[in-house]
């Protein structure tokens, strides 16, 4: 598998993984112009993005929504069912823990019903 642009030469084993070979594969062949392989290239991010759009409006979803919203609500139900934050941060893959804590000002405070020892 091709990976496009640089991607190759950054992680050159990747395109060998599962999860690159098949998320989001395209429906149809196409032929590589420069090596006439014939190969089966991904879903265009707009594509994906139209076909969740389609979704939401047909189950009468009102609100904006992305494919991003499903991350979003992926890292805030995990906040809120207890997962520690570098749990989270490491399942989103962020670098810096200030772009995990993003999530934390959507979840619920106190879920867990702490109370403070001068309550």
């Amino acid at each position: 598998m091709s990976l496009p642009g640089t991607l190759e030469r950054k992680y050159p084993e990747v395109g060998k993984q599962w999860g690159w070979f098949w998320l989001f594969p395209s429906g149809y062949l196409s032929i590589d112009p420069r090596s006439n392989t014939v190969r089966r290239h991904h879903l265009h991010p707009a594509t994906l993005q139209r076909a969740f759009r389609r979704a939401a409006k047909e189950a009468g979803i009102t609100k904006p929504a992305t494919v991003h919203t499903l991350r979003h609500s992926f890292a805030t139900h995990l906040l809120e069912d207890g997962y520690d934050l570098r749990t989270v941060q490491e399942l989103l893959g962020h670098k810096h823990i200030n772009t995990t804590m993003v999530y934390t000002h959507v979840a619920r405070k106190n879920i867990l019903g702490v109370k403070s020892p001068l309550d």
